[in-house]
């Protein structure tokens, strides 16, 4: 029996959408992380990336020519007016409203913005309020 080394330390290692129009993509993520402070970390004919997030066409290796479908995924905010920012950007770059900036009944201090990009998939950009930046200085380990 073979042992291995498993990273642990987050959940997710990274996340793939194939998309209809790259472009129409590429111009609504880029706008958003913008606003949100993430820096695209790269891109070539048929695929961009940020952070664990990469984007990429129908057409490229990666994909093999299946679109991902839809997904909900929800990006940290330092706080209200970078939730209120990332969906004023949205909205003007190919989002749809799926959800004004506001006070949800999660926990208290949740405050997000939805919107759908342009293949649908449902965009939350969520401030967890003062407790948000109180786990932010706390180190998790395993």
């Amino acid at each position: 029996m073979e042992t291995q080394e498993l990273f642990r330390g987050r959940l997710i290692d990274h996340i793939q959408l194939v998309v209809q129009d790259l472009a129409a993509s590429r111009r609504f993520y880029t706008a958003v992380f913008e606003e949100l402070e993430i820096d695209i970390g790269g891109e070539g004919e048929d695929y961009f990336w940020a952070d664990e997030l990469f984007v990429s066409s129908r057409d490229s290796e990666a994909a093999q020519g299946h679109l991902t479908g839809r997904h909900h995924l929800a990006f940290q905010a330092r706080d209200r007016d970078m939730v209120n920012a990332f969906y004023r950007a949205a909205l003007a770059h190919g989002g749809t409203d799926n959800g004004g900036p506001g006070e949800r009944p999660y926990h208290p201090g949740y405050y997000a913005a939805f919107v759908l990009d342009p293949d649908g998939n449902n965009i939350e950009a969520v401030f967890h309020g003062e407790a948000q930046r109180s786990a932010a200085a706390v180190k998790i380990t395993f």
